[in-house]
């Protein structure tokens, strides 16, 4: 009856439509990245729909759940998913913007915990630096720049300003000689780079009990030995990445096993990459290597 009066009833179900528009979009592109040869295209654009409609859902249920009405009503203004030459044209133009000395702000946010210096920049807009976080967020004092980048090799926190944008490239793009692994449960893949080539590759399966059979053993020997099988393959790939020649190294894959190779790596991220090795890979790194705006 209070949601009615409210108008949230109809707010509810609008969500709820969205929900279901955004699992169909998302299932549209899963099958998009299994015939990965030709679907680039339609992959941008299923991205880009699915962004929008997180966006549109993340605005309604604000409204939904009340609150301070500020807040509520403050949405991105724009979020788009940068790659390859589009992502080389948009830090051209962060870079090309210069200002008088102390014009531009310029912060790496870990977690939704804003200092005061980037809470005072943003003003009521602050609340959106939070949301996108963690993220590289740059604005200007005549509010003519104001928007957020995810990071995928991301620097210490900082918060500085000056009369450009502080933005080193290898934080964002693949830079010089570095290595790319997955990591999952039952695979390994790691490709070297120079810049965006690749100059080798490695990669293997191993056996992993996927279920339990109704006999043979209890329920708890079994996870006992599939534990063991994914400790031997973690302890392969560990030796695998200690082969490697590049001395920069970003390990992605299940987050189940990512916690076993922090101690390696210069950056993780969990993403979901199906499939053989090669192919599998060549997901991940396109997935590591997107980068998000968000106009604040």
């Amino acid at each position: 009856m209070l949601d009615r009066l409210l108008g949230r009833a109809e707010l509810k179900e609008r969500i709820a439509e969205l929900e279901a528009e955004k699992e169909h979009v998302q299932r549209q592109l899963d099958a998009e990245q299994e015939r990965r040869a030709d679907a680039v295209s339609a992959r941008q654009d299923a991205e880009e729909r699915v962004n929008r409609l997180e966006d549109r859902i993340a605005d309604l249920e604000g409204k939904v759940g009340g609150g301070d009405d500020t807040d509520a009503d403050l949405t991105f203004r724009r979020t788009e998913d940068l790659h390859g030459d589009r992502l080389d044209t948009v830090l051209d133009r962060l870079d090309s913007f210069e200002t008088g000395p102390e014009g531009v702000l310029t912060a790496y946010v870990p977690d939704g915990d804003l200092s005061d210096t980037v809470r005072e920049a943003f003003g009521d807009r602050a609340s959106l630096v939070a949301q996108a976080a963690p993220c590289l967020a740059v604005t200007d004092d005549a509010g003519l720049l104001s928007a957020t980048l995810s990071v995928p090799n991301p620097p210490e926190p900082f918060a500085t300003w000056g009369n450009g944008v502080t933005l080193e490239r290898d934080w964002v793009q693949p830079v010089g000689s570095h290595a790319v692994a997955l990591v999952r449960s039952d695979l390994f893949a790691m490709a070297e780079y120079e810049g965006r080539e690749r100059t080798g590759f490695v990669g293997f399966d191993s056996d992993l009990k996927s279920q339990h059979s109704k006999g043979g053993f209890s329920q708890a020997r079994f996870e006992r030995l599939r534990d063991e099988q994914i400790d031997s393959h973690v302890e392969r790939c560990l030796e695998a990445l200690a082969e490697r020649s590049a001395d920069r190294l970003f390990v992605v894959g299940e987050r189940t096993v990512l916690s076993e190779f922090t101690d390696v790596a210069d950056a993780t991220a969990t993403v979901d990459a199906t499939g053989d090795p090669e192919a599998a890979l060549d997901d991940a790194v396109y997935d590591f290597w997107t980068v998000r705006l968000r106009a604040v």
